[in-house]
């Protein structure tokens, strides 16, 4: 063997030696990866977060767990994740962290259209309009003409400001022209136990976390903020249905990672994400606590955020909402 085929077996030895290696230090993900909730355990946000984290975790092959991280609307969760760099950070998007705070802070510690690459829309659910059972109302007209008969007396509760709760009574608010003191809380589960103790008097809270409560008759739900009847509730008509056409209220939530992620993991979490809430399994779970399964595309969830802050930025507005 001459020198120069010596020189280039061994260099092709070494090569071979080290593509696995190589392939290795690639390969993505190779760690668990960090899926930020910006809200407590117990909300719609949970189950529809840990639905997703389990489709992925079966096909990324590596684990995906949820990591609850509350306080200031969210503005904590979305500071951090912003400035995260490691390529292993998720976080869960919302109605409130992208298209309320924007226009509900006079300033934020996070751009939520610059900061965060958005991957895919993952699923919407309809908010529903309870009250305590000692409220002598059984249906919207009721409630709404008894908050009217004691202004300033009755008070609801929400998962905090900006909240997709305090969004849909304050929506409820504008269309009727009714006064009802908000309460806000940290997260749905704080909220629910004041509630479920008669503690507030009314909500507007996430299909998905409260159904198992009305149906238990601990909660009376009045209205749905759904465009049509749901299947699990048929008695109870829509907010539309009684007296506000056109009235629509529906959370959703997405999945988004910082700006710094690069491309082909978003990529790959956008294929398999799209992928893992058409399953059957995932649909059918969700179905069965009222949301809508969704799974779209990077480009999708970008214009559908571009459009819920359009329409939410009126409504702040309007409203006057703001951090308080």
């Amino acid at each position: 063997m001459t020198a120069l085929s010596r020189r280039q077996f061994v260099a092709g030895t070494a090569a071979l030696a080290a593509a696995p290696f190589t392939a290795r230090a690639q390969a993505w993900p190779n760690k668990p990866i960090r899926f930020v909730v910006p809200f407590a355990p117990g909300g719609s946000s949970e189950i529809i977060a840990r639905s997703a984290a389990g489709e992925l975790t079966k096909s990324l092959g590596q684990n995906v767990f949820v990591d609850n991280k509350p306080g200031a609307s969210g503005n904590i969760a979305m500071q951090e994740v912003a400035r995260a760099d490691d390529q292993h950070t998720l976080i869960l998007g919302h109605i409130g962290t992208l298209a309320v705070n924007p226009y509900m802070y006079a300033k934020l510690p996070y751009d939520a259209n610059k900061d965060f690459k958005p991957i895919s829309l993952l699923a919407k659910v309809p908010s529903l309009y309870v009250v305590h059972p000692n409220v002598p109302a059984k249906d919207l007209k009721e409630f709404l003409a008894l908050v009217k008969a004691k202004p300033a007396q009755m008070n609801y509760g929400s998962a905090g400001n900006g909240s997709a709760g305090h969004l849909a009574m304050e929506y409820l608010k504008m269309a009727s022209g009714i006064f009802i003191t908000h309460i806000p809380y940290r997260g749905t589960g704080p909220q629910l136990t004041d509630l479920l103790a008669g503690r507030l008097e009314a909500a507007s809270v996430g299909a998905s976390a409260i159904l198992p409560h009305i149906k238990a008759g601990k909660l009376r739900c009045i209205a749905t903020g759904s465009t049509q009847r749901l299947p699990q509730l048929p008695d109870v008509p829509t907010v539309a249905e009684q007296g506000f056409p056109g009235f629509e209220m529906t959370q959703w939530y997405g999945m988004l990672a910082p700006s710094s992620m690069a491309q082909a993991h978003i990529d790959k979490l956008a294929a398999e994400t799209s992928k893992g809430m058409k399953n059957a399994s995932a649909m059918e779970r969700l179905t069965h606590d009222a949301a809508e399964a969704v799974g779209s595309s990077p480009a999708q969830f970008a214009q559908f955020i571009a459009a819920e802050q359009k329409r939410w930025k009126a409504v702040v507005d309007r409203a006057k909402i703001r951090a308080e």
